[in-house]
């Protein structure tokens, strides 16, 4: 991995906290894109190429559904999956790191221990369920948040390649149904689709349906049947999309006509979108609809200031939000999270040192949280480069562990991909044991 290798130490000036414009301007990009996408034939379709194919042709998949969890604005690792162990840790972070002496902390392994509000996590912790990676990076790293998350979503550093990285996994396998690559919680998928490979994005299951049709069900049938007539004998272009999306939308109305209620005892986080993104995965992967990737945004984790400190603030309200909603998914899918990995990405961690206005600035090295029946939990993976100030990269956690070595690792060895080095150009043979081989 190529890294710049310019060092700033603890006595080095903290960088000044940014307004992020890059984040601003790529969130405004995106909110337009969901606004404009509401004129199509369907709400909750963002564009032509996110309409998608209904009939498995060949084999059905049989590996895991993946879910890919995007922390948007950059999740500081540090304060979540805290290095205990290391002795500069509280020398960088005297104000806003975790005491590592504080009786909430979990202790996961000889040098690190887990945040309090992340506590909704320990049983899946001891079952071997949830794992962590830390000091994972990108092996051209970069504080931009726009450029960042294109290059992670790309996937394909020093290549011409354009698609994204779940695109390439989709076009791996035949045509499934046309839920196989679902957006939830937004109208706009991920750049991580962008391609020919088609997806779903939709708000939630029970929100997905024609603009015109309301909730009559004798007016959306009016409309389905006016709809494939009028597209009949059209050109494939226009004609399947549209044919599959009816489709879609017929199996969207059976689930919302069923309803839903979680199972296991699980409670899902009151008030919040991730949960009911989480809740909406959970209800297709247990109607079988043929989902075979999902991915859920959980943004405004770009904590600049006034991040808040052990006992509450910003950062515990987002980790109590986040830890429950995937304890959550866990609880709910029972025996079927065997045939599930979640996996959280972030576009880059938090620099090591806190600056003054009580948060921590853009960085490198990130965490990444794994749930799954599949997956090696109970440990935390990767090599640990250290907080010394000789250790740092440009005041940084060094991203020794490439986020490309976690997914492809999970690629084949739990979703059956034949050829990840379609999907990652370049990215080599590291592993980094994280993963059981699916039967």
């Amino acid at each position: 991995m190529t890294r710049s290798t310019t060092k700033h130490g603890p006595a080095g000036a903290a960088m000044k906290p940014c307004a992020c414009p890059d984040l601003q301007s790529a969130m405004s990009r995106r909110s337009f894109l969901k606004r404009t996408a509401g004129a199509g034939l369907v709400a909750g379709i963002a564009s032509q190429g996110m309409f998608t194919r209904l009939a498995f042709a060949g084999t059905p998949y049989d590996g895991d559904v993946l879910v890919i969890l995007s922390l948007r604005g950059g999740m500081d690792g540090l304060n979540a999956i805290v290095p205990v162990a290391d002795p500069d840790y509280p020398l960088w972070r005297p104000n806003v790191g975790i005491p590592v002496n504080h009786p909430g902390l979990y202790q996961l392994d000889s040098m690190f221990g887990m945040h309090p509000a992340m506590a909704s996590l320990q049983p899946f912790w001891e079952s071997g369920a949830f794992g962590v990676v830390q000091a994972v990076g990108m092996a051209q790293p970069n504080r931009s948040h726009f450029q960042a998350m294109e290059e992670m979503e790309r996937a394909a550093p020093g290549t011409s390649v354009r698609t994204g990285w779940i695109d390439r996994v989709l076009g791996l396998r035949e045509a499934g149904t046309s839920f196989q690559g679902v957006q939830m919680g937004s109208s706009l998928a991920a750049s991580a689709f962008l391609g020919n490979s088609p997806e779903l994005a939709m708000w939630s299951v029970d929100s997905f349906g024609l603009d015109a049709a309301g909730d009559d069900d004798d007016e959306r049938a009016r409309w389905d049947g006016a709809l494939r007539a009028l597209h009949t004998g059209a050109p494939d272009v226009l004609a399947a999309p549209t044919s599959t999306t009816l489709d879609a939308l017929q199996t969207t109305a059976s689930l919302r006509a069923a309803g839903y209620v979680p199972e296991h005892g699980a409670v899902y986080p009151s008030d919040s979108r991730l949960g009911d993104a989480l809740q909406d995965v959970s209800r297709l992967i247990k109607a079988d609809v043929g989902l075979q990737v999902a991915a859920i945004d959980y943004g405004d984790w770009d904590m600049h200031s006034d991040m808040g400190t052990v006992d509450g603030g910003w950062m515990v309200d987002h980790l109590t939000e986040l830890s429950g909603a995937m304890a959550a998914f866990g609880t709910d899918l029972g025996p079927a999270l065997n045939d599930v990995s979640l996996v959280s990405l972030t576009e880059f961690g938090r620099r090591v040192q806190e600056n003054g206005s009580g948060g921590v600035d853009h960085g490198f090295g990130q965490s990444v949280l794994m749930l799954g029946g599949g997956l090696r939990g109970g440990q935390v993976h990767g090599a640990w480069p250290g907080l010394a100030e000789d250790d740092l990269v440009d005041g940084d956690v060094d991203g020794v562990n490439d986020y490309r070595w976690v997914l492809a690792e999970v690629l084949e060895k739990r979703c059956r991909a034949s050829s990840v080095s379609t999907v990652f150009p370049g990215v080599g043979s590291e592993r980094l044991g994280l993963a059981n081989v699916k039967p």
